[in-house]
């Protein structure tokens, strides 16, 4: 199976992910600034705004390059420090969603190393505090410890929720295509059970008329290449999907071809008698699909197990449900229940309990076998 497609970032989330960032950027000059003046700073100019421009600026590049905008960001607030600017909002916190972002990324340790150098120079710097006010020295490392170790924490949680996440819809995605796959196999049963059942019988009459009536033979033996033809072309349309994932979509049998199916089993020999009620056109595709794979598969039991000679088609699209019954004159369950006709009387079974409806088969009360499927359209149910 080809390799899944990489991930594209939706737009809205990528307009979103620019919105984010570009208040970030904002938040963090206002607020530093906003601080900065509410301690005394007389002229913002000549350090808190280019500061908090800067520290800004970077944040709008954050998701594209993480650890660089830490290492500037902490770079910056260094040099506003060293240049002998006083920040009431410490060391740590101005560079605080840089340090967020940079713990999301695998390079999670080289920022707590980043975070812990900074932290030491901090303390460093902040030594002659220690001597007039000690209590006041030790909240200011611990509460810088304390936010950086919540940075950390909280992005190291944010990149786990969002793998957990990804994994979770990995999972559905395979489970996804394994579904697809059931579902194909179920195809392909029926497309090969229904053409061997037509073509095994038209072989059988070209056989028992080749030296009597070679036209008729020649009649047979063209029905029996034109049948295979088709099933070929939705065997490659199947198979391609089994090879290459459900990207693609499957050849989809629809009510229409219902003609087709009942043309091929008179060909081979039946008489059938095909009737419906209701309005075809209104059924949507799912419903229409079982509907026709019912008849497909109980034509193909008939031909090829029940020895019968006449079957009834009668389907009826109601508002609600669509009701289908196939009857024939054959053999009943001594001969449609056994060997590979159990198993298409068992797909037949698991494709309309899939949507809901209801299954029966069995020996008819005049004889034969009967095979009844109640499948329900959109909004409707069989209970």
């Amino acid at each position: 199976m080809a390799a899944s497609p990489p991930r594209r970032e939706a737009v809205p989330a990528r307009h979103l992910a620019r919105i984010t960032d570009l208040a970030l950027a904002v938040l963090t000059l206002v607020f530093f600034v906003a601080v900065a003046l509410a301690t005394g700073v007389h002229n913002p100019w000549s350090g808190p705004i280019p500061l908090g421009l800067f520290l800004g600026a970077l944040l709008l590049v954050r998701r594209r390059w993480p650890m660089t905008v830490l290492l500037l960001s902490i770079g910056g607030v260094i040099v506003y420090h060293l240049t002998g600017h006083w920040s009431p909002a410490g060391w740590i916190w101005p560079a605080a969603v840089a340090y967020f972002t940079a713990a999301t990324t695998p390079h999670v340790r080289w920022a707590a190393a980043a975070g812990l150098a900074q932290l030491v120079y901090s303390a460093i710097d902040f030594r002659l505090v220690l001597d007039l006010n000690p209590s006041r020295y030790l909240v200011h490392v611990a509460g810088e410890g304390l936010l950086l170790a919540i940075l950390i924490v909280a992005g190291r949680s944010y990149a786990v929720a969002l793998r957990r996440r990804e994994q979770l819809r990995e999972a559905d995605d395979r489970a996804r295509v394994a579904e697809e796959r059931l579902r194909v196999s179920h195809e392909v049963h029926d497309v090969i059970a229904h053409t061997l059942a037509v073509v095994g019988v038209q072989l059988n009459v070209a056989a028992d008329t080749l030296e009597e009536d070679p036209a008729a033979a020649a009649a047979a033996l063209s029905l029996a290449k034109d049948v295979r033809n088709r099933a070929m072309a939705d065997l490659r349309s199947l198979i391609a999907i089994l090879r290459d994932g459900p990207e693609g979509t499957a050849p989809q049998a629809d009510l229409a071809s219902l003609d087709t199916l009942v043309a091929d089993a008179r060909a081979a020999g039946l008489e059938v008698t095909f009737e419906e009620h209701g309005d075809r056109a209104a059924v949507t595709a799912i419903p229409a699909i079982a509907v026709h794979r019912v008849v497909q598969e109980s034509l193909a039991n008939t031909l090829k197990h029940a020895e019968a000679s006449e079957v009834a088609v009668t389907i009826g699209y109601g508002p609600r449900s669509i009701v289908v019954e196939i009857t024939d004159d054959g053999r009943g369950a001594s001969g449609a229940g056994e060997g590979t006709a159990g198993h298409g009387l068992a797909g037949m079974r698991e494709r309309v309990s899939a949507l809901g409806g209801a299954f029966t088969a069995g020996p008819a009360p005049g004889g034969g076998f009967a095979v009844r499927a109640e499948i329900p359209v959109a909004g409707g149910s069989t209970a």
